[in-house]
């Protein structure tokens, strides 16, 4: 037989098993590393100007820098998920903060472009492990009373290094080289290293089952054509060569992970988790979550910098208020308890709603100033308390403890995905209606910036400026109706869940 776990009984009938009493220290712990990786999801933005004088990159090596962590991360969640329920959670969660730190290092003491961008590919690796792990383990940790706490409070530690790494970013660069945003990563980790091997217990599938090779390949190589084809979409145009062969070797790939995951004899993803409607549901309103946090971060970031003219530094504390709200109800754990209350389909279209609502404020409202600007995020940050934790709580409902690594990587990769897509769709509608609007003077111009360097007048300046407002007008707009219906879509597949599971 093999070592005890702690994985939850699977017999009903069995006695609750007594709490961890060091849960909250587990909890702790994770959040520190969750913080890590999250923290270097953002930072980076503000060091551009900086890489780009220092080390004479160019814009490709710009996003190079910026998409090697975010390809390789999303390409190798799934299977870091699956690793982790075979081997162990405690050993996969102490081997991404040590890659995640060493690739820190590397970074920081990189000399050239190419160094930088293969360190931040290692650290994509690590970022997987801590990604996956950290949900699965607060899984196995926190009973059924507990965990929509648990969850809330590690989805405000995630807002805090959203909100965090710009402000990071921007206090160092006032003081030193661009290398230290990277290296201030390594007490975190190190600190978060030592925790976890001291007080995250070991737990594992206590099954046994032997890894799916075959799945692991084919979900990487899948998820890395999509991500690569979103990451590439707005800078090459959707229908380049390059967008198109690896969306399409993507998607193929990953249909053949999908038929193969049926046969398999120990499949990475149970493919029957998405005949379950509960599941469903909560994935659609993860991915629509996701979509409208993406593409509505890369949308304010432009305005506030290149429309009102705030520095980076500037631009993250007036974007802070999003995060801020998220925390605070987190932390004061509003969304746990009013999850139990109302529900898990009202949770969701509730705070999807306001999420919705905060994008059309700052579209209708923002446009010329901050006031507007910050009742929406105050709203979205509300409806993002609210909703997030009820769909993690969902989706890792939906999946058995034992398989709880490869549900946080499905979570992970459907925040990848949306986040993406957001990025993408209201990018391209951003792009296109500035193009349209923006004067003869600058036809043709691919970026604010550039038509700007074409402008001859001020009033041409101003009419370039205007029409760069409208299009992020129009892009929160369009985000605005697909958070909404995703939100609708998500609890009406919720509530019939809930009705087909209740007794007759």
């Amino acid at each position: 037989m093999s070592a005890p776990t702690t994985e939850s009984p699977s017999s009903t009938a069995s006695p609750r098993p007594e709490r961890n009493p060091t849960r909250w220290v587990v909890l702790a712990v994770i959040c520190l590393a969750q913080l890590t990786v999250l923290l270097d999801n953002t930072v980076l933005t503000v060091a551009i100007p900086s890489l780009t004088e220092e080390m004479g990159a160019a814009t490709s090596d710009i996003q190079w820098m910026i998409n090697a962590y975010s390809l390789v991360q999303a390409g190798l969640l799934l299977t870091a998920g699956s690793a982790a329920d075979r081997y162990g959670r405690k050993k996969l969660l102490a081997a991404g903060l040590a890659l995640f730190g060493i690739g820190s290092l590397a970074a920081g003491l990189s000399e050239t472009t190419g160094q930088l961008i293969a360190a931040r590919a290692g650290m994509g690796i690590g970022g997987a492990l801590l990604m996956t792990t950290t949900l699965a383990v607060i899984v196995q940790v926190f009973d059924d009373e507990e965990r929509t706490k648990a969850i809330g409070l590690w989805g405000a530690v995630s807002s805090l290094g959203f909100a965090a790494g710009p402000l990071i970013g921007g206090a160092l660069l006032n003081h030193f080289w661009w290398g230290s945003i990277f290296l201030i990563n390594l007490p975190v980790a190190v600190l978060g290293l030592l925790a976890a091997l001291k007080w995250v217990p070991e737990s594992k599938n206590p099954a046994g089952e032997r890894p799916d090779v075959l799945g692991a390949l084919l979900s990487t190589i899948g998820m890395t054509g999509v991500t690569f084809a979103i990451i590439s979409g707005p800078g090459h145009g959707w229908t380049s060569a390059r967008v198109l062969v690896s969306g399409a070797v993507g998607v193929v790939v990953l249909a053949a992970f999908a038929l193969w995951e049926r046969r398999a004899p120990y499949p990475m993803l149970d493919m029957q988790f998405f005949r379950n409607r509960r599941f469903v549901g909560a994935v659609s309103g993860s991915i629509l979550v996701a979509f409208g946090m993406g593409g509505s971060f890369f949308l304010l970031t432009q305005h506030l910098q290149l429309v009102l003219g705030y520095d980076p530094l500037q631009t993250g504390l007036r974007m802070s208020p999003l995060a801020l709200v998220i925390i605070v109800l987190n932390l004061t754990g509003v969304g746990a308890r009013l999850l139990p209350k109302v529900g898990t389909p009202v949770s969701i279209a509730g705070g999807m709603g306001l999420l919705a609502a905060g994008l059309a404020a700052i579209a209708v409202l923002g446009a010329d100033g901050y006031g507007g600007m910050f009742l929406g995020l105050v709203l979205m940050g509300t409806g993002i308390a609210l909703a997030m934790p009820a769909m993690a709580t969902a989706i890792m409902s939906a999946i058995p403890p034992e398989k709880a690594g490869v549900g946080a990587g499905l979570n992970g990769t459907l925040q990848e995905c949306g986040n993406g897509l957001g990025v993408a769709v209201l990018g391209a509608v951003l792009n296109s209606r500035f193009a349209a609007l923006v004067p003869a003077v600058a036809a043709g111009a691919g970026s604010l910036p550039a038509a700007l360097a074409d402008a001859r007048t001020d009033g041409d300046r101003a009419a370039i400026a205007d029409a760069f407002a409208t299009g992020v007008h129009t892009s929160q707009l369009v985000g605005a109706a697909a958070v909404l219906a995703g939100g609708l879509i998500a609890a009406l597949l919720l509530r019939r869940a809930e009705r087909s599971e209740s007794p007759q």
